[in-house]
């Protein structure tokens, strides 16, 4: 849930005189007003001093209506509320208005209009009632979007009318807040799958053991810490508690790439190959920081995210939750690149120690399957996600599609074909299976 402040405005006007008020006119204020100025020419015309009384007065309501209106010193304070600030496609979010009357006058008529895009809706309008000094008033409405993105809600206004309805006035709140939606994430199911680091478990255990209790680096006692952990030795050496460091077991790696290439995929809208790719690498990455991975989203350009720490992983040693958020707002906002091969993310690769990498890819050609091939040599472990343009367009397989399936599999990527509407839960299972085929039953895996 996140909350978004917008500070208090005055409806009185700072700027303009009487054209503004002028322009606040109704169609019913105008039509008196006109026919005011009318009925006083024909008065003065044919001599009839009743006709003029009656005209003065109709032309006189409009005018006083829009003076009382722009004079009127009303201070209201607005807010607005997202629940939730980050919502998956295809879901509703709610937004909260409240308004405060923080003047001593008691408020008229008040309507009340929030500015938002088409995608998420019509723009919602909301009557309010006189509002006592002090008051307070609150409504809510909900939106919703199927496509992904970053949505600004705002600037509120307000429009004020007098009670007649010649005039009305409008007022806007200067700030705004911002909507994330993210990708759907898929609920995965746990398989075992190669690409944890080794160490992790015994192998950790020994490595600490064989290094003995004089390699333990020490650091100061801090309030809460266990006195079990002093560290005695060190404390008598420094003259000071000092306590041991707790160790961490090297956690497992994840990769997931995101073949983005504007080549590589056809067509557009929610359920295109390409956005499927993107609601695939969201809830690979999700499954993957649940399973106390630590991850990384990379792209075809080599971007990396989040690209925090020497290695570029998230996870460890960042809460889940929050590397989790900061890749799903960029799955919320990315797009097709202008590049043409994989050889950027293979470089990125180059450094080794990748663990488990899964790869959502679109059209390949000859040369980027050889590319493909020399990233499997960077993994533990790698699955392969194939999405064929012609099939999810023109619902038949590309003839190449069963070609550059083989290359893949030769070079020992796990590789499944990704038909129109799959779940990827069933694709996951599937890949499991398949590399159970080929793996034989005592080789390393990794629950995932």
């Amino acid at each position: 849930m996140t909350t978004g402040g917008m500070p208090a405005a005055q409806t009185e006007e700072d700027k303009g005189g009487l054209r503004t008020a002028l322009a606040g006119l109704t169609t019913r204020g105008r039509s008196f007003l006109a026919a005011g100025v009318a009925a006083a020419v024909c008065a003065y015309v044919l001599g009839q001093s009743d006709l003029l009384r009656v005209g003065l007065l109709l032309a006189v309501l409009p005018l006083v209506c829009a003076a009382v209106l722009y004079r009127t010193r009303y201070r209201v304070a607005g807010s607005r509320r997202l629940s939730p600030g980050r919502v998956p496609a295809g879901s509703e979010a709610r937004v909260h208005l409240r308004m405060d009357n923080v003047s001593r006058l008691p408020t008229g008529l008040l309507m009340l209009q929030d500015r938002v895009p088409y995608v998420l809706g019509p723009r919602p309008r909301f009557v309010l009632d006189r509002m006592e000094a002090g008051g307070r008033r609150e409504v809510s409405y909900r939106v919703r979007s199927d496509l992904r993105g970053r949505y600004p809600l705002g600037p509120l206004q307000l429009r004020l009318s007098d009670p007649f309805g010649m005039c009305e006035l409008t007022r806007s709140f200067s700030t705004y807040d911002t909507l994330t939606v993210i990708p759907r994430v898929e609920p995965l199911p746990p398989v075992r799958l190669t690409g944890e680091a080794k160490g992790y478990g015994d192998g950790r255990n020994r490595s600490l053991a064989l290094a003995g209790e004089d390699d333990v680096i020490p650091r100061g006692y801090r309030y809460g810490d266990d006195l079990r952990r002093v560290h005695w030795r060190s404390t008598a050496r420094y003259g000071e508690l000092m306590v041991r460091r707790e160790e961490q077991p090297q956690r497992a790696r994840c990769t997931v790439l995101l073949d983005t290439r504007g080549i590589a995929f056809e067509g557009a809208g929610p359920d295109s190959a390409f956005e499927w790719a993107v609601s695939g690498a969201a809830s690979t990455l999700v499954h993957m920081l649940e399973r106390g991975f630590s991850v990384r989203l990379l792209t075809d350009t080599g971007n990396s995210v989040p690209g925090e720490g020497a290695d570029g992983f998230a996870g460890a040693n960042q809460e889940s939750a929050d590397a989790a958020g900061l890749m799903m707002d960029t799955l919320a906002v990315i797009d097709h690149s202008d590049g043409t091969g994989l050889s950027p993310a293979y470089d990125v690769l180059r450094g080794g120690n990748e663990g488990l990498l899964v790869a959502f890819l679109g059209d390949l050609d000859e040369e980027q399957a050889t590319v493909l091939a020399k990233m499997r040599q960077r993994s533990g472990g790698a699955v392969a996600f194939l999405l064929d343009s012609d099939s999810w367009v023109q619902g038949e397989a590309h003839e190449d599609s069963e070609e550059q399936l083989r290359m893949l599999r030769e070079a020992g990527w796990t590789a499944v074909t990704v038909p129109p509407g799959t779940d990827l839960a069933d694709l996951w299972r599937e890949a499991d299976r398949q590399r159970n085929q080929v793996t034989p039953t005592g080789a390393a895996g990794g629950r995932s």
